[in-house]
């Protein structure tokens, strides 16, 4: 086993362990006036895809069934910190950073599927899911209360899968980007 798929090994369980605790975070950070909109753009749409019924990994899968909602999540963070964060109490803006840095080790993961899933994450501030689009979510009170309540209820009763320190897991994550993502 190579070093870099130990590290893939060691760091995607702690992304699932937090995922709830991230996105509810992240969700948050969006609500926030004080954030460029584009940058709200990218977070609402990156979370709001894990409320979507068809994942590009279903969430049921053993094993790897939530990581490609941490791995949108760290990815809409990127894209965000595109922006100016600098309105953000520190926090905050650490917050993002951090799932932003994460990014890395995704791309170095994927390598050329990177580019694919980055695209998709962008692609995602135009999709709804339970009806409620990133526009409704953003420019909506009540809909954004919504999502907000949606969120926390998620964040309390999220379970994270295990996620045994196998390559297999790894390669059925990467077959799965391969086949599902968009080319």
């Amino acid at each position: 086993m190579s070093d870099s798929q130990v590290n893939y090994l060691d760091r995607f369980p702690t992304w699932l362990r937090s995922l709830g605790e991230d996105a509810l975070a992240a969700g948050q950070v969006a609500a926030t006036r004080e954030l460029p909109e584009s940058a709200r753009q990218a977070l609402i749409g990156g979370i709001n895809y894990m409320f979507k019924s068809l994942d590009l990994v279903p969430d049921g899968i053993d094993d790897i069934g939530y990581l490609d909602d941490a791995f949108v999540l760290r990815i809409a963070a990127e894209q965000a910190t595109r922006e100016d964060l600098s309105k953000l109490p520190i926090e905050q803006t650490r917050l993002v950073s951090r799932l932003s840095e994460d990014a890395a080790l995704i791309e170095q993961f994927l390598g050329d599927d990177y580019a694919r899933l980055s695209g998709y994450v962008s692609g995602l501030r135009k999709v709804a899911a339970r009806a409620r689009s990133v526009q409704d979510i953003l420019h909506n009170a009540e809909v954004q209360a919504a999502f907000l309540s949606d969120l926390r209820g998620f964040a309390q009763s999220y379970a994270p899968p295990t996620f045994s320190r196998e390559e297999k897991n790894l390669v059925k994550l990467r077959a799965f980007f391969d086949a599902k993502l968009p080319r």
